[in-house]
C-alpha cells in the first residue's frame, strides 16, 4: 500500500495525538496557576488577588497575539511553527519556575499565553492538513482530545502537583514535559509548506467570507454559556448541597466531555450541521432541567453529565465547520476563533460574577437558556454557509448526500 492510500484510510495517530499534547500543555499551563494560587502567592509574596493576574495575563497574551502572530507566520513551514509555539512554553513555564519576582512572573505568562494563541491557530488546521477531507473531522477530534482531558483535570492535578513538589517542581515539570513533546513532534509530525503570497488571506477578506461571521457568532455564544456555568459552577451547585462534592461534579463533567469527543469524531464528517444544532438543543434543555431540579444532587450530576456530552465536541464541531467555510483562509479564520473563544472565557467570568452578585446563581439557568436560544438560532439560518447539511466531502459538505 503506497502512502498516498494509507493517508485516505488511516488516521496518523502519533503525530494528531502530539497535537493532543500540545493543547494539553496549553490548558495545563492556562490552568496551573489556578491550583496553586496560596502557594505562588506565598512564595512570590503577593496578595491573592495580585497571584490571580497570571491567569488573566496569559489570556491577554492569547487574545493580543493569537491574529497578528497567524498572519505574519503564514508562509512559515507549518512544523517550524508548531515547534516555535512549543518551544514557547518551554523558556515560559522554565522562567515560571525559577522566577523569585512577580513581574517577571508576570511577563514570563503573558508571553506563555502569546505561545498558546499562536498554537490554538495551528492545531486545527494542521490536524485537517495530515489527513483526506473524509477523515479532517476524525482527525481533528483526536487532535483536540487533549483539551477536555486538561479542562478536567488541570487542576486538580496542578494542586497535587504543587503539594507534592511545591508549586516551582509543578512548572518545571511542565518543562520536561514539553522536552518530550518537542522530540515526539520532531520524530512523529509530518512536515508542511506554508502558504505562498497568492494563497494567503487578509483580515478583512477571511471576516466578510460568507458563513465565517456566523460561525463565530455561534462560537461567542456557546462559550458564553459555557463559561458562565463552568466558572461558576461551585457557588450553583451548593443549593443541591454539593459544596464539597465540586471537583467530583468536574470530574463527571470530564468524563462526559471525553465520551462526547468520542461520539463527534465518529459522526462528524457526516453531520455535522445536525451535531451542532442537537447539541446546542440539549444544552438548552438541560439548562431548563437544571434551573427546574437545581436542588436535587442526582439531577444536577445527571444534568452535569448531559452537559459534558454537548461541550466535549464543540471544538470539534466550531473549528471544523470554520475551516470548512473560510478554505484557504482557515489558519486566519481559526485565529480569529481563539480571539472569540477567549472573549467568551473573559465575558462569562464577567457576566457570571455580575449576575451572581445581584441575583444569585439562581438566575444562570435562565441566562444560558436566551444565549442558547440565539446561538441555536444563528446555527440554523447558516444553512447555505457556516453549517450547511450533508456529509462533508473536501473539506466542505455535500447538500443532499
Amino acid at each position: 500500500m503506497t502512502a498516498a492510500e494509507r493517508k485516505s484510510t488511516e488516521l496518523p495517530l502519533g503525530a494528531l495525538l502530539a497535537l493532543a499534547m500540545t493543547g494539553f500543555i496549553c490548558i495545563l499551563t492556562e490552568t496551573l496557576p489556578a491550583g496553586l494560587l496560596p502557594e505562588m502567592s506565598e512564595g512570590l509574596g503577593v496578595s491573592l488577588s495580585l497571584s490571580g493576574q497570571m491567569v488573566t495575563v496569559y489570556a491577554l497574551g492569547s487574545l493580543l497575539a493569537a491574529i497578528p502572530l497567524t498572519i505574519v507566520t503564514q508562509s512559515w513551514r507549518r512544523r517550524t511553527v508548531l515547534l516555535v509555539t512549543i518551544i514557547g512554553f518551554l523558556i515560559f513555564n522554565s522562567i515560571t519556575s525559577l522566577s523569585s519576582h512577580y513581574w517577571l512572573t508576570l511577563v514570563a505568562r503573558f508571553f506563555a499565553g502569546v505561545s498558546a494563541g499562536l498554537a490554538w491557530s495551528l492545531i486545527a488546521g494542521y490536524a485537517r492538513r495530515m489527513v483526506v477531507p473524509q477523515l479532517q473531522g476524525r482527525a481533528l477530534a483526536v487532535a483536540m482530545v487533549g483539551t477536555p482531558i486538561a479542562l478536567s483535570l488541570g487542576v486538580p492535578i496542578g494542586t497535587w502537583l504543587g503539594g507534592v513538589m511545591g508549586w516551582r517542581m509543578a512548572f518545571g515539570a511542565m518543562s520536561v514535559l514539553t522536552l518530550v513533546l518537542i522530540v515526539w513532534v520532531l520524530i512523529k509530525v509530518p512536515d508542511y509548506a506554508g502558504q505562498s503570497s497568492s494563497q494567503r488571506s487578509g483580515l478583512r477578506r477571511v471576516i466578510l467570507t460568507p458563513g465565517v461571521r456566523s460561525v463565530l457568532g455561534v462560537v461567542f455564544t456557546w462559550m458564553l454559556a459555557h463559561n458562565i456555568l463552568y466558572t461558576y459552577v461551585s457557588p450553583f451547585v451548593s443549593k443541591a448541597g454539593l459544596t464539597r462534592q465540586v471537583d467530583l461534579v468536574l470530574l463527571v463533567f470530564g468524563v462526559a466531555a471525553l465520551a462526547g469527543i468520542w461520539l463527534t469524531g465518529r459522526l462528524v464528517d457526516r453531520h455535522l450541521r445536525t451535531m451542532v444544532l442537537t447539541s446546542l438543543a440539549t444544552f438548552a434543555a438541560v439548562s431548563i432541567f437544571l434551573g427546574v431540579f437545581s436542588s436535587v444532587a442526582l439531577a444536577i450530576y445527571a444534568g452535569v453529565f448531559i452537559w459534558g456530552l454537548t461541550f466535549g465536541g464543540a471544538a470539534t464541531l466550531l473549528q471544523t465547520a470554520l475551516a470548512d467555510t473560510a478554505g484557504e483562509g482557515a489558519d486566519v479564520a481559526l485565529s480569529m476563533n481563539v480571539v472569540v473563544w477567549n472573549g467568551a472565557i473573559a465575558g462569562g467570568g464577567l457576566l457570571g460574577g455580575v449576575l451572581l452578585e445581584q441575583w444569585g446563581a439562581g438566575v444562570f439557568p435562565s441566562v444560558l437558556l436566551v444565549l442558547l436560544l440565539l446561538s441555536l438560532t444563528i446555527a440554523f439560518r447558516a444553512r447555505l454557509h457556516g453549517f450547511p447539511g450533508g456529509q462533508r466531502s473536501g473539506g466542505m459538505a455535500v447538500v443532499g448526500h
